[in-house]
């Protein structure tokens, strides 16, 4: 479960951002978090708004980034422990309107669970190569943390365990060495925090290619909750079935007592969409993967969008500490009927092209309190009170047709 995760100097964001999925302390839907005995509770969502150009897609980049450059190296060695959903590696780009920042590393900080323990693992790259890198573990509970190992430039420092398993340190400028490391042995520690990172799935639905990724299985069961949810989201399909030797999907309909198919490729945008997407978020439910999907609400009526994120944020059906983190443009979704206040994120740029984000939670009003947790927060956004100020309120103000 993805705790906090933090990055600077990569593509429009220059400083320091910090993502958290950590809950506050508000009342609203507390039944919906992620809870550990003795221990903080995690959000089961996130979601990040803003204007186009504004970093939504980026800040998902840059955890796709630091995910796909630890799995890589692993999965094109056929060494993954897990089965990988993710489309592509992203490659580690500096911000580029600033000749300081061009000549620095990007770096990558993320705090996450798994099992008994709390990671911290911290990655810096320049020039596709890794310029220093740390991995230590706390017991959950606990209060001082273990050093597993400690990468800055070519010096690698070993903590006690990895020092037990006498391991080789000597590893390729361009490789983690977390992921050397889950390559070449099998050390719980290692294969704790490896198997975290090929869990998460990256999706983006910007890529038409997204949608013709298709998931769905024969199995019995499988089937059987793929179209419950298909029917609950008011798309009334009787069965399915997979033609091996055409490659197509084929959904079967009931009307008047008669059956009939018709072929993935002439379904409509949002039943591909759809047919697309659950597979995956079925899989990460049932495994409490963490979830990164780019434009989630592309092609989905705000309905379904709404079923999807209830998906993760009601605990009988998410019981296993699954995560959705998502970039969305539906304001019919930003309502306090929908999200915690810190659920909702911002990403805007300032007058430097500087890329920035921020909760609603974080945000003050004129008389510096809070946003009230039954603000109808679309309308607010729209009128510009929460500083990621849309285009739409320019346009409609008459700034845009000046």
């Amino acid at each position: 479960m993805l705790c906090q995760f933090s990055f600077q100097n990569f593509k429009s964001y220059r400083e320091e951002t910090i993502f958290d999925f950590q809950a506050t302390a508000i009342p609203e839907f507390t039944d919906s978090l992620i809870r550990k005995e003795k221990y903080s509770s995690l959000l089961p969502v996130g979601v990040v708004y803003g204007p186009n150009g504004g970093g939504k897609t980026n800040l998902l980049r840059a955890l796709s980034c630091l995910i796909s450059t630890v799995v890589k190296p692993v999965h094109d060695l056929e060494k993954n422990r897990k089965s990988l959903i993710m489309q592509q590696k992203v490659s580690a780009e500096p911000f580029l309107y600033d000749a300081e920042s061009m000549e620095k590393p990007t770096e990558f900080q993320i705090y996450f669970r798994t099992g008994e323990y709390e990671y911290r693992y911290y990655l810096g790259i320049m020039d596709d190569k890794i310029t220093a890198e740390t991995l230590d573990r706390k017991k959950l509970g606990g209060k001082k943390p273990a050093h597993i190992f400690y990468r800055d430039g070519k010096e690698i420092s070993l903590g006690n365990i990895l020092k037990k398993e006498g391991v080789n340190t000597s590893v390729n400028a361009k490789m983690p060495f977390l992921s050397f490391l889950a390559i070449n042995y099998s050390i719980p520690v290692i294969t704790e925090v490896q198997e975290w990172f090929e869990s998460c799935v990256i999706r983006s639905y910007a890529n038409p290619m997204a949608e013709m990724q298709i998931m769905v299985s024969d199995d019995e069961e499988f089937k059987r909750r793929m179209l419950v949810l298909l029917n609950d989201m008011g798309i009334d399909v009787v069965d399915y079935r997979i033609d091996q030797k055409e490659n197509q999907l084929y959904l079967k309909r009931e009307i008047d007592d008669c059956e009939y198919e018709l072929s993935f490729e002439h379904e409509s945008d949002g039943t591909k969409k759809l047919i697309a997407a659950l597979p995956v978020l079925l899989i990460a439910l049932q495994e409490g993967r963490l979830v990164i999907i780019d434009e989630l609400d592309a092609k989905l009526h705000p309905k379904l969008l709404r079923y999807v994120i209830s998906m993760f944020t009601n605990s009988k059906v998410n019981r296993y500490g699954a995560q959705l983190l998502f970039t969305s443009h539906d304001m019919s979704t930003m309502k306090n009927t929908v999200f915690r206040r810190d659920e909702i994120w911002f990403a805007a740029l300032d007058e430097n092209h500087n890329s920035e984000i921020y909760s609603l939670y974080e945000i003050r009003r004129e008389d510096n309190e809070r946003v009230n947790s039954t603000a109808a927060f679309d309308k607010q956004y729209l009128e510009g009170r929460y500083g990621a100020d849309p285009y739409l309120q320019n346009m409609l103000s008459g700034g845009g047709w000046k």
